[in-house]
């Protein structure tokens, strides 16, 4: 355990890490590996949670008071995937880039999905970022994209103060 986390406890982020364990049990249904035919690999697994992520914090965007749960969210996902790199034995000395670039790819996944909700739809940013650019059958990239758009609309119809208090709309 470092220092400041003996000498602070862990830090208070409120209700983020319950809207952050609804993202992560959504992200981890089946019906993404089987009926979207994304990899039921670690990278397929981190790719839909940052796919769900990405949408909970588009939806978050703007918003004045979400400004710190979105960050406690995010630090939420640096702290699960810190924790999900050690476990797969990554060392301490290499643990600092993987998580550079794994939070460049969230990043890059953000500005995707928020340019493809504004335009042509999220097909061509889902085979780019959540199939790495293999793109799956016609009928796995459509239930992928339905799903996440109907997520969407739930996000956008359900209140901020709900999403806050660390609920993910079903």
């Amino acid at each position: 355990m470092g220092l400041l986390k003996r000498l602070f406890g862990a830090p208070d982020r409120g209700t983020a890490p319950q809207l952050y364990a609804a993202i992560v049990a959504a992200g981890r249904a089946p019906h993404w590996y089987a009926k979207g035919e994304v990899p039921d690999t670690i990278d397929g697994r981190f790719d839909m949670i940052a796919a769900m992520l990405s949408l909970v914090l588009l939806r978050l965007e703007g918003e004045p008071e979400a400004l710190a749960p979105s960050t406690a969210l995010a630090e939420c996902f640096i702290h699960d995937m810190d924790g999900q790199l050690r476990e797969i034995g990554v060392g301490d000395v290499v643990v600092g880039k993987h998580m550079g670039r794994m939070m460049g790819m969230v990043g890059g996944r953000l500005g995707a999905y928020r340019a493809s909700l504004a335009g042509e739809g999220l097909g061509a940013a889902l085979v780019r970022n959540l199939y790495r650019g293999k793109a799956p059958s016609d009928a796995g990239l459509a239930h992928v994209e339905a799903e996440l758009l109907a997520l969407r609309d739930r996000l956008a119809a359900t209140p901020t103060a709900t999403i806050l208090a660390g609920a993910l709309p079903r």
